[in-house]
């Protein structure tokens, strides 16, 4: 890309592209952890230190209760999660939205949420033409009888019973495979420390969203993603001022998964 040092931005969703004071991050624990209790019978008491251990080592608690052996739909799993998030708490964001489609590089979703999920949050946020595509947990773990990526070459060798997910290294390197980037150009936003250090790990340029203290691992540290042209000028390096300054008017572009 002419006159900028960046072809492509990956995004996080939650907890990034939206405030964790909007309560759907601790709606999604309870859901899980009722989960936990009433479809795979775990004791009460031990399924919130569980859930929060889980989610430590494994990146996800999905991700380790399958480590453990429990055997469950993965669909029904992120419907029980995801089906009764209190989606009205997210709003329309046109300041956001306005950011996004004034940026000249490549936009995609990088989570480990399902495509359901994304696509409910996208739409409550007014951003559901502002991504090139979704890197998503179907993205990462395809069923058993369908091809991983583009290409048979692409197709990822991972034992069926492992989840791969944020914050492992082999789960960053994936997203950067299928979305077919130069991590060198590429900048990852995302609000978690460990999913950071994964990222810069694979050589991506990193920016912490939801903080303003600069940790190991993080080039930029943003409180809110609204700050994002104040702390990265650069990403708008070589494009016409008066670009700058109005509403991109675009057509509506469908955001696909990219799998």
């Amino acid at each position: 890309m002419v006159g900028s040092k960046y072809d492509c931005l990956l995004f996080d969703l939650d907890d990034t592209l939206y405030p964790m004071s909007s309560g759907i991050n601790l709606a999604c624990r309870k859901n899980i952890e009722e989960y936990m209790l009433h479809q795979l019978h775990i004791e009460d008491t031990e399924v919130p230190r569980m859930c929060l251990e889980l989610y430590k080592e494994h990146g996800t608690t999905m991700a380790g209760l399958k480590a453990l052996g429990y055997d469950f739909d993965n669909d029904e799993f992120h419907e029980f999660v995801h089906g009764r998030l209190p989606y009205e708490a997210l709003k329309p964001d046109p300041v956001l939205r306005n950011l996004l489609l004034s940026m000249p590089q490549r936009k995609i979703i990088f989570t480990n949420s399902d495509e359901a999920h994304v696509a409910q949050v996208l739409s409550r946020l007014g951003l559901e033409d502002c991504f090139e595509g979704v890197i998503c947990f179907e993205t990462l773990n395809p069923p058993p009888q369908s091809s991983q990526t583009f290409s048979d070459d692409e197709t990822m060798d991972k034992p069926s019973s492992r989840i791969l997910c944020k914050p492992s290294l082999q789960a960053i390197e994936a997203a950067i495979q299928i979305a077919d980037v130069d991590p060198a150009r590429t900048i990852f936003f995302d609000d978690s420390v460990r999913n950071i250090a994964s990222g810069k790990a694979a050589g991506l340029h990193t920016v912490i969203v939801g903080s303003s203290v600069l940790v190991p691992g993080v080039d930029y540290a943003l409180s809110s993603i609204h700050n994002i042209r104040e702390a990265l000028p650069e990403i708008w390096e070589g494009e016409p001022v008066e670009q700058l300054d109005q509403v991109l008017q675009s057509p509506a572009v469908e955001t696909t998964v990219l799998a």
